[in-house]
């Protein structure tokens, strides 16, 4: 499966619809499955809430780095399968920060630090294709007032600042990029295997 990494410089909000199928393609004329990167506020409207547990909640942020990812290789999709892929983008990131030092607390698709909440996700199907948001803050700021939360420009080890404007970058593409040689690992073994 080939999947196609663009990190958009535009600073934008994801409102919720960016989860809609196709929205790659639409937006930016990527053919096929699909990461797409950049760094903006979240505020999810009301009408696009895909997870019925988040109805009448806020789902804010002034500054996240959002993922948005798009899987044309099941037909038809599966959701199951797209749980499994945002799970393991979420366990890719816990494993990266823990190299810089960082401890985390993985509780499902949600990733605490010092039981502050660092990231939302979602992960859901169209007719044709499988989709995952994947969120980090990277301040505590215009979050829920009612949830403690942290950013990535927040952690600090011995109150030295880890990540910031300057590295941000390398995060993000060493994130996708360990992804995307998972899901072609798995391609490849499956490639490999001689059946039972």
């Amino acid at each position: 499966m080939t999947i196609t990494h663009k990190h958009v410089d535009e600073i934008f909000e994801y409102d919720g619809s960016q989860i809609n199928p196709s929205w790659a393609f639409q937006e930016f004329g990527i053919y096929g499955s699909s990461i797409i990167t950049w760094i903006g506020p979240v505020n999810i409207t009301p009408d696009n809430l895909k997870d019925f547990a988040d109805v009448g909640l806020e789902i804010k942020s002034s500054n996240m780095v959002n993922f948005i990812c798009e899987f044309f290789d099941q037909q038809p999709p599966n959701m199951r399968v797209a749980y499994l892929r945002q799970r393991l983008l979420v366990m890719i990131f816990t494993e990266i920060l823990a190299e810089y030092g960082v401890q985390t607390k993985r509780e499902g698709d949600d990733i605490f630090i010092e039981d502050r909440k660092l990231s939302i996700s979602i992960a859901s199907i169209s007719l044709s294709s499988a989709k995952i948001h994947f969120a980090l803050n990277l301040e505590d700021k215009g979050t829920p007032g009612d949830v403690e939360t942290i950013g990535l420009f927040d952690i600090r080890i011995d109150n030295k600042q880890i990540f910031n404007h300057d590295n941000l970058l390398e995060l993000i593409n060493k994130t996708v990029n360990r992804f995307i040689d998972e899901l072609e690992t798995i391609e490849n073994d499956i490639s490999k295997t001689k059946v039972l």
